[in-house]
């Protein structure tokens, strides 16, 4: 019994260490992107060069840790017609989620522009619907109209607004949304489940690929006459480090819990991120509009995961959804669903 419960407690402390890890990984790479591109600090105002920087530097880390070292393995089952049809524009979304949201960095504060991530769940759920991954219902239409009230609300509450930063933000939300979308079209019509080293592996390249094309029109050009920015290689390698530490901590979150969990853990790190950036940077100015407004948009992000939860549940034990059915309706008046 007591071998039983020390294995027990060893477990869940490696599940919180993970969770842990994912929060502080998360939040620390905001803000470490926030200092390498603000140009009072390390002066490398190039966001498209640095998520470029990123994706080359995962590219070649993959391929040294599963062709050159075989520490890790590549699942198999990958064709060229998925590879095409699925991975391309997984790809081609996640860089344009991490370009359009480091760009914003240049514009809003850190604060302003997780409240404004709160609105993921809304562009999820309406393309899901466009896709057909998902339906409409009166109850989601609620939370979605909850979570739009809330980043309206807290939008309103900002002081120092730029629309630019604002249509940046908005535009990396959209490439995010269009990536699980794609992801789990990816996961469910082709039937093909990789581990994040093995999609990083494929992802990365492709993602580098669609990065070097835009950086070459827009920014090349300005990097080659502009004597003015730093290039710390230490720096920048740490920061890209940290990016791909960032991406294995999800991997290690996902498999100990669950998706779900580290969305809720996401939720946690969001409102870390949010009153940490008020003692960092002096562009970050909080007002009570501004935090009411973003509390109304976690209550519906809070009730969109109690969602999703559920239809896992349903779609895992169609028996024991059956029977409880029930219970869930009856509580469903209550519990946001």
């Amino acid at each position: 019994m007591a071998d039983r419960l020390r294995a027990l407690f060893k477990g869940e402390a490696l599940t919180y260490a993970y969770l842990l890890l994912y929060i502080a990984l998360s939040s620390g790479q905001i803000f470490f992107n926030k200092w390498v591109l603000s140009s009072k600090e390390i002066n490398f105002p190039y966001p498209l060069g640095l998520t470029l920087l990123h994706m080359v530097f995962s590219s070649v880390l993959c391929f040294l840790l599963t062709k050159v070292f075989k520490i890790m393995k590549i699942e198999e089952g990958m064709t060229v017609e998925i590879y095409v049809s699925s991975v391309m524009p997984i790809g081609a979304m996640f860089a344009m989620t991490l370009w359009l949201g480091n760009t914003a960095y240049m514009y809003i504060s850190v604060a302003f522009a997780q409240m404004l991530k709160a609105i993921m769940p809304v562009a999820v759920f309406i393309l899901g619907v466009a896709a057909g991954l998902e339906v409409m219902s009166c109850r989601m239409l609620l939370i979605m109209s909850v979570i739009s009230l809330g980043v309206l609300v807290a939008s309103y509450g900002e002081i120092n607004i730029s629309w630019i930063g604002v249509v940046y933000q908005m535009g990396g939300v959209v490439g995010e949304a269009l990536r699980l979308i794609f992801m789990e079209i990816f996961v469910k019509r082709k039937g093909l489940k990789l581990n994040p080293i093995s999609l990083m592996y494929y992802v990365s390249p492709c993602s580098a690929l669609c990065l070097l094309i835009p950086w070459i029109f827009l920014e090349k050009t300005k990097m080659e006459e502009n004597s003015s920015w730093n290039f710390p290689l230490l720096v920048l390698t740490l920061n890209s480090l940290c990016t791909f530490a960032l991406n294995l901590s999800v991997f290690l979150v996902i498999t100990h819990t669950s998706a779900l969990t580290i969305r809720v853990a996401g939720v946690v790190k969001d409102w870390v991120v949010v009153l940490l950036s008020a003692l960092l940077f002096a562009d970050t100015k909080l007002t009570i509009i501004n935090l009411a407004g973003y509390g109304i948009a976690i209550a519906g992000v809070a009730a969109y995961n109690n969602h999703k939860l559920k239809k896992e549940v349903s779609r895992d034990n169609p028996e024991e959804a059956e029977s409880s059915q029930p219970t869930l309706t009856a509580a469903s008046s209550d519990s946001n669903k």
